[in-house]
């Protein structure tokens, strides 16, 4: 049984894929409820059977008791038997299959399905955004969102059905059966519910917003905390553990006070609740009595709505706490659409063609790029890197050469020119397809929180044992990831290296960063700082591999120490987003221009500050 409900929607199945999805709160939800619908709308049949059903049980009070006076013990069974036996029957079998019904719809199909498909579609919505999508926010906070607004979600929709639609009918059908048993009955109801509907209003109004700001800050502690624990060696480096505590509580502290004028609101809303309800049962079984001692109503009509207000009185604490829940999962839900419902900015053209590599041939036109900061980065930079040739790429910081790379990536889009692969404008292909014919190493080679074998495999999953291993020999790693071992006992290839990497030393994570784009073996290969953490004798042996790699492909290598791009096919300087100097080693030294100062004034052939105050 479990199995037919909980398979009756596929939380994976397909869908119209959107770069901008909905950014208001209805059609937001719209979008995921669709694949539901049919679901939805059979738990909300059933959860309207099931109030009446309950309502009708109160009403057969009144009616028992009214009975039983009438026909007394020796007739009651010989006059009603078959009438008590048939409801009977009806509370036994027929209630139950209702409510299991429900039940199983709401717990077994809804929540579980509901709030995984939006966890999932939004994963792959927000890993599609671009790196500096995610550079300019927490990635705690990012995960944060994506964690907390699919279980909001489903809660949203399991408080409508489980609260709203059986308070709704509960108070209809308590309205029908006061109607009936004496319309005077129904008047102090009516003005109990126009109330209650009142103070209902107050309290969404409200607690929506506190909720809202309530979320917020808890993702703001969220990222908070998330990026000192990311960030611990810096934290221990500079002893800044009461510093981080202080910018911590600053952020905690902040989210009690929101959680706390959120509580407020709650705690008006019960102490008005609480006089509300005094006031139904007072003046709905005060009626009922007066009634009876005029001889209007029947002892059954007594019991009846006696039974039936004090229901409403438990029942709407319940719908309060409901409507709260429901107003505050919204709440919650808005502001995770800040980060899963912004739109991708950086997408594949109209129909973009995947790129038809051929030599390698890399043209750069005429490029500019300033973060849309006006100044900085690159301003109108051409440079053409033939099939197979090696550039070595320098400049000071800030002279654009991590911006160079990073529009040939496409992990942003040029503000003016092109860049070509092949004869091919790279905003006209696909991105993964761009990408595949990439390698890159960079300075800081972060690995996933994964084993040795996945991380190097991260290169080319289809690659068997023997090709990893023969990557991992050529970076040198090999050796040092036998001796590997991990807290829980795996070792070698199995052993995991912790959150990017921080288990393994530079020099070692480095090493493992090779070896994943050695396996890639991409035709076009990106060094930025590649050997930069390592020792001089590692540094010699890996620099001698890269050699190897680097044979046949079309290579840019980014670096400050000069000696590990002295032997390039050409050199290129960058100074101020401008190309101010290229050609071979000797050639740029005889020109006695910015490269001869800066080889001149290396110590250990590192582009240190001396050179750079030596180039001003």
């Amino acid at each position: 049984m479990f199995s037919f409900f909980e398979n009756l929607v596929d939380p994976y199945g397909p869908y119209e894929q959107t770069d901008t999805p909905p950014r208001k709160l209805w059609p937001f939800l719209a979008e995921y409820m669709r694949p539901f619908r049919k679901v939805f709308a059979v738990t909300a049949v059933l959860s309207v059977v099931a109030a009446f059903a309950d309502v009708a049980l109160l009403w057969y009070l009144g009616r028992l008791i009214d009975l039983m006076a009438a026909t007394g013990p020796a007739a009651f069974l010989a006059d009603h038997g078959v009438e008590v036996g048939l409801v009977a029957l009806a509370v036994l079998v027929l209630r139950p299959m209702i409510l299991v019904g429900n039940v199983a719809l709401l717990h077994n199909t809804i929540l579980p399905n509901f709030g995984t498909m939006i966890r999932w579609r939004s994963h792959r919505h927000v890993i599609r955004q671009p790196v500096g999508w995610f550079e300019g926010d927490f990635a705690g906070r990012i995960a944060n969102r994506i964690m907390q607004t699919p279980p909001a979600a489903g809660d949203a929709v399991f408080q409508t059905f489980d609260a709203m639609a059986f308070a709704s009918v509960t108070v209809i059908g308590a309205g029908i059966m006061l109607a009936d048993a004496d319309p005077r009955l129904l008047l102090p109801l009516v003005i109990w519910f126009l109330l209650y509907g009142a103070l209902v209003r107050w309290t969404v109004r409200r607690a929506g917003p506190a909720s809202k700001a309530s979320s917020d800050a808890r993702s703001a502690v969220t990222g908070r905390v998330v990026d000192a624990y990311s960030n611990i060696h810096s934290v221990k480096l500079f002893a800044h553990h009461d510093q981080e505590l202080s910018y911590a509580k600053e952020a905690i502290e902040h989210a009690r006070s929101t959680f706390a004028q959120e509580m407020r609101i709650v705690t008006k809303m019960d102490l008005a609740l609480t006089l509300l309800n005094g006031f139904l049962i007072v003046s709905v079984t005060g009626w009922a009595v007066a009634l009876w001692v005029q001889g209007s109503a029947t002892a059954g009509t007594v019991a009846a709505a006696t039974a039936l207000v004090l229901r409403l009185n438990n029942m709407t604490y319940w719908i309060m706490w409901a409507f709260t829940s429901l107003v505050q999962a919204l709440g919650v839900v808005q502001e995770g659409m800040e980060t899963i419902a912004q739109p991708v900015t950086l997408v594949d053209a109209p129909q973009a063609k995947r790129l038809d590599f051929q030599k390698g041939k890399v043209e750069i036109q005429g490029v500019s790029h300033h973060y849309g900061r006006g100044s900085g980065g690159l301003q109108d930079v051409s440079l053409t890197v033939r099939p197979g040739e090696k550039i070595g790429l320098i400049g000071r910081s800030g002279a654009g050469k991590s911006t160079l790379v990073k529009l040939m990536l496409r992990f942003y889009d040029c503000e003016s020119g092109r860049i070509l692969i092949d004869g091919q404008d790279i905003a006209q292909v696909t991105q993964e397809s761009l990408r595949l014919q990439i390698g890159m190493v960079q300075q800081d080679s972060s690995l996933m929180h994964r084993s040795v074998r996945e991380n190097i495999l991260y290169g080319r999953p289809d690659a068997g044992e023997e090709a990893m291993i023969a990557a991992a020999k050529q970076a040198e790693a090999h050796d040092f990831i036998l001796t590997l071992e991990d807290p829980e006992g795996r070792k070698g290839y199995d052993a995991h290296v912790g959150e990017r990497g921080v288990k393994l030393s530079g020099g070692q994570r480095q090493r493992v960063a090779l070896a994943r784009v050695i396996l890639k073996d991409a035709p076009i290969l990106i060094l930025d700082e590649a050997t930069s953490a390592l020792d001089s004798e590692a540094e010699a042996a890996i620099q001698e591999a890269l050699y190897g790699v680097m044979e046949g492909k079309t290579v840019i290598a980014i670096a400050h120490r000069l000696s590990t791009i002295a032997a390039m096919d050409r050199i290129v300087v960058l100074d101020g987003g401008h190309i101010v100097e290229e050609g071979k080693h000797a050639e740029l030294l005889a020109k006695n221009g910015l490269y001869a100062r800066f080889w001149a004034r290396q110590s250990g052939g590192f582009l240190g500050e001396d050179a750079e105050e030596a180039a001003e």
